[in-house]
């Protein structure tokens, strides 16, 4: 009987924690959605209580290494930071969803370094012939 009341207490901990709260670090941002009006914002690090139809991407702003490999003798990186000033221009490039899900199933066994989620996107603007606001390359190396 008790064995019941603690599954059920825990799983509805986790279906709160998941429906109302979000968590934001120091080195990212959140860009919610109210998905019945469509009205985005920008939540700060901390923690927020947020109503279920309200969704947050979290996008982090830490500078990140992004590389083309390749078996040739070349290589070509870039130290790159996403701008969060610029988080409504990015938003309406790519728009609003889950950026951390971009290229998840990816089969390049011969590559040991895949770019997945927020890096494969940053890699593609940082080597891109354009140059975006919601991107600074802050080092570029090339041999």
């Amino acid at each position: 009987m008790w064995v019941k009341r603690l599954v059920i207490a825990i799983c509805m901990i986790i279906a709160f924690r998941f429906g109302f709260v979000s968590y934001i670090e120091q080195m990212e941002i959140g860009i919610a959605r109210n998905l019945i009006t469509g009205e985005m914002w920008v939540y700060e690090a901390g923690v927020r209580f947020v109503p279920p139809w309200v969704g947050v991407v979290h996008i982090d702003t830490r500078p990140v290494r992004v590389v083309v490999s390749t078996t040739a003798h070349t290589y070509s990186a870039k130290l790159v930071q996403f701008e969060p000033k610029a988080w409504r221009d990015f938003v309406n490039r790519e728009g609003w969803r889950l950026y951390w899900w971009d290229n998840r199933f990816s089969f390049n066994w011969g590559f040991k370094e895949e770019c997945r989620g927020m890096v494969n996107i940053l890699r593609g603007y940082a080597y891109s012939t354009q140059s975006y606001s919601f991107i600074r390359v802050l080092e570029e190396y090339q041999q």
